[in-house]
């Protein structure tokens, strides 16, 4: 049986990297002979989490602009003409049957390579604004799958999939009880549970912003799980206690879910597809510090539907109790909230991406 071989890139963020690792996981199950390799950005932390998943990855010396003026601008060209000559290499080497990108520095120079040899190509854009990188790519690879109507305002309409964005096996297909959970994060059966996540990185806002209202939760009886960041934990790891659990980051995902009555969160694409299988009720505080501010965009997209709340972070200490508290307090709200994001959901978008990506190869 010939071996069917995938190049995936993406990274950067976790936003990027999970939906690249449902991709490999769900490639894995279907091709039975199969061989998966990643690229990524040699500095980042995909360099980190694609080998936790058991794959191989290669990294590139490549990084973005960044927008104030700083002499590492200067070596872009450089770093992203390095990029292509050793992704070419890879790309030669490797032999891949189909080369995916789901966004990240590294994925440009990787599928811009595959394109030109010819080798079939996707792209995954999770958000509801698409990114400079995919943009370009948009003109030279073959399929591109997306998560929100509306998108040929951006990419060729003829290569357009909507799909939704891929999410993690364990989120839609799991067995875990709350009582599981609780005890798992040591948290107390008889609270209601706060889970606050800042995105994979952390959010300095939103930790500062929970830091100064510790006492506010507490008086209203509620426990918090508190994903800070990996950046953050020694400024957070103080405010430990029975009730109050800080986390670099919150590996099992699953379980934090089902712990959560209520969800804090930033509003990355790849977040946002979770939380509609999850089905609480979510106030978005989108990051103000992302491209085109895509995570508004994102959030707001939700929040049209009457499907999630949102407060913006300049907006936090006016705005977020009373819009808590309009959950907290009206449990009829609360459950149409749930309902009504849980309407959203697109669980089998990694299978249908592998669909296509099957299809083609036939």
């Amino acid at each position: 049986m010939k071996q069917s071989r995938f190049l995936i890139s993406g990274g950067g963020t976790g936003g990027h990297i999970y939906p690249a690792i449902s991709i490999a996981e769900e490639l894995s199950a279907r091709f039975e002979n199969n061989k998966i390799l990643f690229v990524g950005s040699s500095d980042r932390m995909e360099m980190q989490k694609i080998p936790e998943h058991g794959y191989d990855i290669i990294g590139l010396w490549i990084s973005g602009i960044k927008r104030k003026l700083h002499f590492s601008n200067l070596l872009v060209p450089v770093k992203i003409l390095s990029s292509v000559v050793k992704s070419y290499f890879i790309i030669k080497k490797f032999k891949p049957d189909f080369v995916i990108g789901t966004g990240g520095f590294a994925s440009g120079p990787v599928l811009f390579v595959a394109s030109k040899l010819k080798i079939p190509t996707l792209i995954q854009e999770q958000n509801s604004f698409p990114g400079i990188t995919n943009k370009i790519l948009s003109k030279s690879v073959n399929h591109i799958c997306v998560s929100y109507s509306k998108m040929d305002k951006y990419f060729p309409k003829s290569k357009l999939i909507i799909t939704g964005n891929p999410v993690r096996k364990d989120i839609y297909i799991s067995s875990i009880t709350r009582k599981m959970s609780l005890d798992f994060f040591k948290l107390n059966k008889d609270k209601k549970t706060l889970l606050i996540l800042g995105g994979s990185l952390g959010a300095l806002k939103i930790n500062e912003f929970i830091k100064l209202n510790l006492n506010y939760f507490k008086k209203l009886g509620i426990q918090i799980l508190w994903q800070c960041g990996n950046n953050y934990l020694e400024k957070y790891r103080s405010h430990e206690s029975d009730i109050i659990k800080v986390k670099p980051f919150i590996k099992k995902m699953n379980y934090a879910y089902k712990a959560a009555d209520y969800i804090v969160s930033r509003a990355g694409a790849s977040v946002i597809s979770e939380l509609c299988i999850v089905g609480k009720p979510v106030i978005f505080i989108p990051s103000p510090n992302v491209a085109e501010d895509h995570q508004t965009k994102n959030a707001m997209s939700i929040v049209n539907l009457n499907s999630a709340e949102i407060v913006r972070e300049k907006d936090l200490n006016t705005d977020f109790s009373r819009v808590f508290e309009k959950i907290f307090t009206n449990k009829e709200y609360s459950s149409r909230l749930s309902a009504s994001i849980k309407k959203i959901e697109r669980p089998k978008a990694t299978e249908d991406i592998v669909n296509h990506i099957i299809n083609f190869l036939k």
